[in-house]
């Protein structure tokens, strides 16, 4: 362990031995059905559990914990667009603390009023998260209030790091760790506890290739940062830091995953295991996924970071999977312009055993002869060889049929 951080560990897990102020002690659980996918042996630490939904609240909770009854009375400061946000108020309520929350301007309502409900004063503003975090820290100076960091801080770091500690007790074998990294807070914390631990454990850190920040330093390496990435959750330009001294020393190898990685372990976790999580809770298994070689035979931690993920993005990412696999599908079926046409497409479906969602009947916006249509027919089927019963079926009929590719 780096020596000058000690004390705040020892007081955090001092802390986290007397109930860690009701955050969960969350499951890590084998997961039968990732461990045959992926070769390795996978558990899961399900901190999308939590009273908020995300781990966010163990880092939170170790800092107000940690005030003086001066610094609780002059009340707290964080800037957040999310989980942060909750963590710091609900334990801020818990704890009797006054809390502002100041989060970018057109940060979803959802989120907004999620915080707001938890007892928190919020303030939109700042265009993006670095102009708001400036803006809290110029208001917490003003005011004399303590700003509570996301990530770049000993106690926030250090409670964060139980995470290890549970995973550890639950699952004394693990040979390695797979954790995510926005800003470093959580890698921190892990690599920290888990090695004060078991010292010969490894742990992996996994950034989206979007947002590489933190794997540009430790590999030397200049890819560019940003861009619209899933993992929003560690979509952070920079590290902190305290949190890059610690993870340059601690972490074992730093891995990218592409977005369809991502997207791909999310639906995973949805459809495998049954569990919800957000775009940065997928990039641990994301990172088994797309380095299969890497975690060959191990005994591999994953943290599912958390699940508030929006519910909008939830079902078009089911509805991709679907179409992925082929149970869902958009076939174009030109047509003669007479009578009975659809009827004859419509049976000749359902004798195969499709179920048709949707129809859409195109005749004026043409440039087919006047004769001559078509229609865009979506349809479901069990698997993708049923898919391709179906679509034989309307070709074998005479009827031209192209099947839409994703």
């Amino acid at each position: 362990m780096i020596s000058d951080l000690a004390a705040e560990f020892d007081f955090v897990a001092d802390c986290h031995a007397r109930g860690m102020g009701g955050v969960l002690h969350t499951p890590c659980q084998r997961a039968e059905a990732l461990s045959e996918l992926t070769g390795c042996d996978i558990r899961v630490k399900l901190e999308n559990l939590q009273a908020t939904g995300s781990f966010k609240e163990r880092g939170a909770y170790a800092k107000l914990v940690s005030l003086s009854d001066a610094e609780r009375a002059r009340g707290v400061v964080a800037a957040s667009a999310g989980n942060h946000a909750q963590g710091v108020a609900r334990h801020g309520r818990l704890l009797g603390i006054e809390t502002v929350i100041f989060m970018p301007l057109g940060t979803p309502a959802i989120k907004v009023n999620a915080t707001r409900a938890l007892g928190a004063k919020v303030e939109l503003a700042g265009a993006d998260f670095d102009e708001t975090s400036q803006l809290a820290r110029d208001f917490c100076a003003a005011e004399g209030r303590v700003l509570v960091h996301p990530f770049d801080d000993p106690l926030v770091m250090a409670g964060q790091g139980t995470v290890a500690t549970e995973m550890l007790a639950d699952q004394p074998d693990l040979d390695v760790i797979v954790v995510p990294i926005g800003g470093g807070g959580l890698a921190s914390g892990i690599a920290l506890t888990a090695k004060r631990i078991r010292p010969e454990i490894e742990i992996i850190g996994v950034q989206a290739d979007l947002f590489p920040a933190f794997h540009n330093l430790f590999h030397s390496g200049d890819r560019p940062v940003g861009g619209m990435t899933l993992a929003e959750g560690i979509a952070v330009r920079e590290p902190g830091t305290l949190t890059r001294r610690v993870m340059t020393e601690m972490l074992d190898d730093v891995l990218l995953v592409d977005e369809r990685m991502i997207e791909r372990a999310l639906n995973l976790y949805l459809t495998r295991l049954r569990v919800l999580p957000e775009g940065a809770g997928a990039a641990g298994l994301a990172a088994v996924l797309a380095h299969p070689e890497r975690f060959a035979g191990k005994a591999v931690g994953l943290v599912l970071t958390g699940g508030n993920i929006d519910t909008r993005l939830l079902s078009s990412l089911l509805l991709r999977d679907l179409a992925r696999s082929r149970r869902l599908a958009r076939l174009r079926i030109e047509l003669i312009d007479v009578p009975g046409q659809l009827s004859s497409v419509s049976n000749i479906i359902a004798a195969a055993g499709g179920n048709v969602t949707d129809v859409a009947y195109h005749k004026t916006f043409s440039d087919l002869p006047a004769k001559v249509t078509y229609i865009d027919i979506s349809l479901e089927a069990q698997d993708a060889a049923h898919m391709d019963r179906v679509h034989a079926a309307l070709r074998e009929a005479g009827f031209r049929a192209e099947l839409a590719s994703y």
